[in-house]
């Protein structure tokens, strides 16, 4: 409904001259997707940010932050709301190479990094010794930070596990929900409205969770009038949706983020599985494909005795180049580069068309 109705040049937002404008990944059409935001969309998503990064934050008096992010909603907005903390902050573009973002963050000191959990990877990696940064706390947006990760990265930079906090949100629907290290739980945002859904009520295609704690969250929002967020299907698996106490207030909540089942991912920024079939069959006539996560790390896997290594070689700079943010990111070495293996194995369950719209996570 939303690629006959809403994404399409005949969308009414589109003549309009005070709307907002944030794009992502293609569809199954093929086609870029434009995310309208009204002025009051855009206030109340701002106000909403505010909330959560005070409590995030815990009145602990921060000076300085800085924003190393991708593009999108939260990269635009994120200046703005730190300044209304009363901070100092710096943006640093996805463009420039990871040096740049090394050399930046030693010369500026920001207590609080807004980032996300692949560009913080790349950070990490190309430093000797992060602690030297003075990092504080740690503002996560983007990929599944798992619980792991999240300890690893706190060992990195010296700082206590409960100030590297994620935050979940997309795009179409906004700041959905943050981490609370009091609870241990995901707290749903102001104005969202959540269910669980099993899988196989999507669609014939979907196969059951092997959980029974686990559901699709579909959601909606009290605040979007320029997106129909009515009963929004995200495709992300969360772990025991349910509502709890939050001083005194019934607040629906989640333990975590499971995995995605539909068929976009995030590298960095979005990207559609539909975009990588279409850049595989360019090169192929014949093809099964398996695309699979692992620590935030992207691979495709292309089953076909005409995959040479010369065609998947070509495959890959394609795949790497179709959203252009993705590619900027691999240039300046923010991203690991997107794997493609090739083989003749073909995987039965991933044989068919509609099989292949999934993603697996290692």
């Amino acid at each position: 409904m939303l690629e006959t109705f809403y994404y399409t040049d005949a969308n009414p937002f589109a003549q309009a001259a005070d709307m907002n404008r944030y794009q992502t990944s293609g569809t199954s059409s093929k086609r870029r997707k434009t995310i309208y935001y009204s002025p009051s969309n855009e206030e109340a998503y701002l106000r909403i940010k505010l909330d959560v990064f005070r409590k995030i934050l815990d009145e602990t008096r921060y000076l300085t932050a800085m924003a190393d992010m991708g593009t999108g909603h939260a990269e635009a907005t994120a200046v703005d709301v730190f300044r209304q903390l009363g901070m100092e902050v710096e943006s640093v573009s996805f463009r420039l190479p990871i040096e740049e973002h090394v050399e930046r963050l030693k010369s500026f000191r920001p207590e609080v990094l807004y980032t996300m959990p692949s560009i913080l990877d790349r950070i990490l990696h190309a430093s000797e010794k992060p602690t030297e940064y003075g990092i504080q706390h740690i503002i996560l947006v983007g990929e599944i930070a798992s619980p792991g990760w999240r300890k690893r990265v706190a060992e990195r930079l010296s700082i206590p596990e409960t100030r590297v906090t994620d935050t979940y949100g997309s795009i179409e629907i906004g700041t959905i929900a943050y981490f609370s290290h009091e609870h241990s739980r995901y707290l749903f945002t102001e104005g969202i409205v959540a269910e669980g859904i099993p899988a196989e009520l999507l669609g014939t295609d979907m196969e059951p969770l092997p959980d029974e704690l686990e559901q699709v969250l579909v959601l909606t929002s009290t605040v979007r009038d320029s997106f129909p967020a009515l009963r929004y299907v995200t495709y992300d698996v969360v772990r025991d949706l349910r509502t709890i106490s939050v001083d005194g207030i019934p607040t629906q909540s989640f333990q975590s983020i499971v995995k995605r089942i539909g068929p976009d991912l995030k590298h960095g920024e979005k990207i559609s599985i539909y975009d990588i079939e279409d850049i595989v069959y360019r090169y192929l006539e014949e093809a099964s494909v398996r695309v699979q996560v692992a620590e935030n790390a992207l691979t495709v896997h292309v089953y076909s005795s005409q995959a040479t290594p010369e065609v998947l070689t070509s495959i890959r700079a394609d795949v790497e180049s179709c959203i252009p943010a993705i590619g900027m990111m691999i240039k300046a070495r923010l991203l690991d580069g997107i794997q493609v293996i090739g083989g003749t194995f073909e995987d039965s369950q991933n044989r068919t068309s509609v099989k292949n719209k999934k993603i697996f996570y290692t």
